[in-house]
């Protein structure tokens, strides 16, 4: 027993044994834990200033609007750049934003306007690191470790919650905003370091694209023309836009319909953290992903929400909270695998961009939405909006699933002949072949089967 489960650790940590994504694993750990600071405090910040769920919403859209309107094009330079430089310049300019963040918290009484156009600088660095930080995960391990550093990489960025949230309470209440936001400046040092550290000799880095005419538009149809790409971007567009609302629904469910406080909101999120840790790491041991998964996925996600929806106070929310937080890092690991093992290497910063862009490039559209519905119906019918998304996203995967089978990973001919083929096509009308999912003879019944060790 005990050596199955030492051999079971070993399976899951694997590319922990890799030095360079170790630093970067270690870097990320501590600065997505001040990320955290910053986004909870920041919330809490604005609902105090103004106790309005339509403020926090358009806080949400400040947050992450640039990732929707320049989102491609910051994929694209990710794909044509030395991506550990530029998480360096990345890093470097959002340690620079939490401190001015700071700066405006300790001032006294910020004006909304000051704390909204910081944020906005905050949007914009998110538009870059996230295509680069995520392309850079396979550039750091051997191929065989792909899948298990991409869940990893999913399960740093979770477990960062599970104490994030409620640090930020911590802070908040004891010795103010401002010191939260300084404490998330200086954790972008750890990162920043161990990205100096790397070996760059062991790295392998994709090709670099070359600067045409049209590129972005060819990552769009590349994605739009591989249906296992294409379904998966689509489901988190619906389920992105209306049910990773969190910063904008939970502070107003929690102190309004659950009649708890700042301290239970904080609470609530590091208990969602903590059901999407487990889901992450459970997640890290799959072997095999297609679209039929990430569907189901969403449901379970969906699920949960819906029981949420009814829950009567916080004591019955904590536990509920677990399978939110399962589901929820369920689904978005999902659509991230087969997003990142389908995409042709020289396409994964766009097609990752792309998905930034629905995942959170959606939330400046549904934040001030569900902020409205939370503000003017009741918060309830915000969590209520979020469960009917994810389930019908999720119905709709699976009948696509039913429609196509799902193809194995393509090899380096198919990859290149599905490029050419996006690129000759660029001033054509988008074609329906993603939404017609017809597979070609050939790959029926076959699944995308992810490197193992």
């Amino acid at each position: 027993m005990k050596l199955k489960l030492r051999r079971a650790a070993t399976d899951t940590f694997r590319s922990l044994h890799v030095r360079n994504f170790r630093l970067f694993f270690s870097g990320q750990l501590i600065s997505q834990i001040g990320n955290w600071l910053t986004m909870v405090a920041l919330t809490l910040l604005v609902l105090k200033l103004t106790d309005n769920g339509v403020a926090i919403g358009f806080l949400a859209a400040a947050q992450f609007g640039p990732v929707l309107l320049i989102g491609a094009w910051a994929g694209l330079i990710a794909d044509r750049s030395d991506k550990r430089k530029l998480l360096i310049i990345v890093q470097s300019i959002a340690m620079a934003q939490s401190f001015a963040l700071a700066a405006l918290a300790f001032s006294g009484s910020p004006p909304l306007w000051a704390i909204y156009s910081v944020a906005l600088v905050g949007g914009i660095t998110v538009a870059f690191d996230n295509p680069a930080r995520r392309a850079f995960v396979v550039e750091m391990v051997p191929e065989a470790d792909m899948n298990n550093a991409v869940s990893l990489n999913s399960a740093a960025m979770t477990s960062s919650r599970i104490f994030g949230p409620a640090l930020a309470g911590l802070l908040v209440i004891t010795v103010g905003f401002g010191w939260a936001f300084l404490a998330d400046g200086l954790s972008y040092i750890a990162v920043l370091i161990g990205l100096s550290m790397m070996r760059t000799s062991e790295l392998r880095p994709s090709p670099v694209t070359q600067r045409a005419k049209g590129q972005v538009r060819a990552g769009l149809r590349y994605a739009r023309s591989v249906p296992d790409l294409w379904v998966p971007l689509v489901m988190m567009a619906v389920v992105g836009t209306f049910a990773y609302n969190f910063q904008t629904v939970f502070p107003l469910f929690v102190t309004r319909s659950l009649g708890g406080s700042d301290t239970t909101f904080t609470l609530l999120l590091s208990v969602v953290s903590v059901g999407a840790l487990f889901g992450a790491l459970a997640t890290a041991r799959r072997k095999s992903i297609d679209v039929r998964m990430v569907a189901l996925t969403s449901l379970a996600f969906g699920a949960a929400l819906t029981v949420m929806t009814f829950v009567p106070n916080a004591a019955v929310a904590f536990p509920v909270g677990l399978f939110v937080g399962l589901g929820s890092i369920a689904f978005l690991t999902a659509s991230t695998a087969i997003v990142q093992i389908r995409s042709d290497p020289m396409m994964r910063g766009r097609v990752l961009a792309l998905q930034a862009m629905v995942f959170l490039g959606s939330t400046p559209i549904g934040g001030p939405i569900v902020g409205w519905i939370c503000e003017n119906i009741g918060p309830r019918y915000g969590v209520a909006v979020g469960a009917a998304a994810a389930l019908g996203a999720g119905v709709w995967g699976l009948a696509k699933a039913r429609g196509c089978a799902p193809a194995e990973r393509l090899t380096s001919d198919d990859a290149v002949k599905a490029v050419e083929l996006a690129i000759a096509d660029l001033d054509d009308d988008v074609s329906d072949a993603g939404a017609e999912c017809e597979p070609e003879p050939a790959r029926q019944g076959k699944r995308i089967v992810l490197p193992t060790s």
